[in-house]
């Protein structure tokens, strides 16, 4: 019985896409938007982290968000998000910086 589970497990990842098990991350470009008007950034943690306001839908972890700040561009990985009861469209989450 445990050779017929194992056997099934492998038949299933090598019939299943290996993009499939990579999910890749979505990059949302805020840089042309205007901090203060079409999302708020609150910087802590000299930048490193920091806690992001904005609108829009499919946010999700791992997701990440480019912001620029005068002539510097960041590159943030969305930590955690929760979605707004209203407007449902509107987020905040807490986002990470990597190397851009």
């Amino acid at each position: 019985m445990n050779l017929s589970f194992s056997f099934l497990s492998k038949l299933a990842l090598v019939n299943f896409p290996a993009n499939k098990l990579k999910q890749k991350h979505k990059v949302y470009d805020y840089s042309q938007l205007v901090s203060g008007s079409d999302y708020v950034f609150e910087r802590l943690n000299e930048g490193t982290i920091g806690y992001m306001t904005g609108i829009g839908r499919g946010i999700k972890p791992s997701d990440h968000i480019i912001l620029r700040e005068g002539y510097e561009s960041y590159q943030y990985q969305v930590e955690e998000v929760d979605y707004y009861l209203d407007p449902s469209n509107m987020w905040i989450a807490l986002l990470k910086q990597v190397p851009g």
